[in-house]
């Protein structure tokens, strides 16, 4: 019986924000901008495993969007700029935003996955 070789354990928030392997920390852990990779091409481990699902969206929706409106509320209550100045503000600041978080937030959510052995639900097929 193979032993599995030993890496150290790393935090999944540095690994996750860096967007590297959770396992070694060294490996790339996107092959395009959200695209999970096959596996790492450091250590070899199987990124199969990893389903992140829409939950790096809703924390990148509820921070994101706390943070734009509440900026274009004091915008409004301390200049009362016209409409077109919060277009001009607002649209691309929820872009660079959202964008900018997404990556970052999805890789946390896998390193997580991986720290906390997390797996899809599965019933006993016994029975009594």
């Amino acid at each position: 019986m193979p032993l599995d070789p030993y890496f150290a354990p790393i935090s999944p928030w540095s690994a996750g924000l860096g967007c590297h392997c959770p396992r070694c920390g060294r490996g790339p852990l996107f092959k395009g901008f959200l695209d999970l990779a096959p596996s790492c091409t450091a250590c070899g481990l199987d990124y199969g495993f990893a389903d992140s699902g829409d939950g790096p969206a809703v924390f990148v929706i509820l921070f994101g969007g706390f943070v734009v409106v509440a900026l274009a509320f004091w915008v409004e209550v301390t200049f009362e700029p016209p409409l077109w100045v919060h277009a001009l503000l607002w649209i691309p600041a929820i872009l660079v935003v959202t964008l900018g978080l997404l990556r970052p937030f999805k890789g946390v959510m896998v390193a997580l996955q991986y720290r906390n052995k997390a797996a899809e639900g599965r019933l006993d097929s016994h029975t009594p």
